[in-house]
């Protein structure tokens, strides 16, 4: 039997009196749950990009909604406890309710907004908890298109234009000028806002462009062929700006400056930053060139001129033993094999005939670990990392 969608006709209904028709019990993830059929519904079920509408029927909480399955089109209520077939209050969970209508509502609207004004239509769109997304398709829209789409959404939203449904076949809707045409037969449920657009959907919308409330476009980024835009409405974007806020005024009180100076002090930094960063890599190279001299010293030439360095350095960062190998690298004869916090750096002169990178492989399949590299300079990583000093001792073996 065909649930009655009591949404489809009025969104604004919080409470409806319906009748229970079935229950069954089901498993919600690792609790005990049940699936009801009410022969008529204001619960939205997740679809089209929109979740699901959650509250009560009865004193059961209502955990998901579930689109019809079979050729009966009844809707599936996921709840915390049975219920007995026959009458039971249905109570929407409101704000939630609204939030997905403001948002499902702007989205359309910028659909609309992006394919008449910038030739970029919607491929798809997702309803998320804290923001939305549309994917358009075309070129990038880039911040001066964005500003253009943010500030034209928002004008039609301040102009307070209808918002209603509209029933019909697809010869009808598409003389109507609806923007995706559609190749389902009989009665088809569109949505249209005011000269601005005709766009067929099962969900639920504000009743005028004013209930959007204020939306605020946020990030870009490419997803394949096509621009995903993150954007919010109503509630979601007068919180999303208070947050802003807060964080804009927390990087300044960080940085010492207004928030208006953020951009100034930011770029400041970075620069004092990178000069930081040059001085501190050239004063490692020479401290790592020093200490390579100490260790070639006080490790003479074997009888057939090798000179093979195995040492741990348990407090060196992975950066620094790689200066070290490569200083070490320059003496004629040389062998290094070092480690630290279980990084292994094998490096050797030019004229030494060994494969560094065999050896790190040998080493590192006999104990545990990943790595690579070219015949003169190798590096991995051990599982663990107190088997540094055997590896060493491995290696070393291994050489001859």
């Amino acid at each position: 039997m065909t649930t009655r969608r009591l949404y489809y006709d009025d969104a604004f209904q919080r409470e409806f009196a319906a009748q229970v028709l079935r229950c069954e019990p089901v498993r919600q993830g690792e609790e005990a749950a049940w699936s009801v059929v009410l022969k008529e519904t204001a619960f939205y079920p997740g679809s089209g990009g929109q979740p699901n509408d959650t509250g009560r029927l009865g004193e059961a909480r209502v955990l998901d909604v579930l689109d019809a399955q079979d050729e009966n089109d009844e809707l599936r209520h996921i709840v915390d406890r049975p219920l007995a077939p026959g009458p039971v209050t249905g109570t929407i969970d409101w704000p939630r309710r609204f939030d997905h209508m403001q948002q499902h509502t702007g989205q359309h609207l910028l659909s609309a907004v992006f394919e008449s004004r910038h030739g970029l239509p919607t491929v798809s769109f997702h309803l998320g908890a804290e923001v939305s997304t549309i994917d358009l398709r075309g070129k990038e829209p880039g911040e001066e298109i964005l500003e253009a789409a943010e500030r034209e959404a928002n004008a039609v939203i301040f102009e307070v234009r209808s918002v209603r449904v509209r029933y019909g076949t697809a010869e009808e809707l598409e003389k109507l000028g609806i923007r995706k045409k559609v190749e389902r037969q009989g009665t088809l449920r569109a949505l249209e806002i005011e000269g601005i657009d005709l766009q067929p959907c099962g969900g639920t919308h504000v009743g005028n462009t004013g209930q959007i409330g204020l939306m605020l476009l946020r990030r870009v980024t490419k997803i394949r062929q096509d621009w995903r835009l993150e954007f919010v409405c109503g509630e979601r974007a007068r919180r999303t700006a208070r947050v802003d806020f807060r964080k804009l005024q927390g990087a300044a009180a960080a940085l010492t400056c207004s928030p208006d100076e953020i951009v100034t002090a930011v770029g400041r930094m970075q620069q004092e930053r990178e000069s930081s960063f040059r001085a501190a890599r050239a004063l490692s190279e020479r401290l790592a060139v020093a200490e390579s001299r100490l260790l070639v010293e006080e490790a003479p030439p074997r009888a057939d001129g090798l000179r093979i360095i195995a040492k741990v350095f348990p407090e060196a960062g992975a950066e620094d033993l790689g200066l070290l190998a490569t200083a070490l690298a320059q003496y004629e004869g040389t062998v290094a094999l070092v480690a630290a916090q279980g990084f292994l750096i094998f490096a050797r002169h030019a004229a030494v005939a060994r494969d560094m990178n065999q050896l790190l492989r040998e080493t590192l399949q006999s104990l545990g670990g990943k790595g690579g590299g070219q015949p003169g300079f190798a590096r991995g990583r051990l599982n663990d990392p107190a088997l540094a000093e055997q590896a060493l001792a491995e290696a070393r073996k291994r050489i001859g």
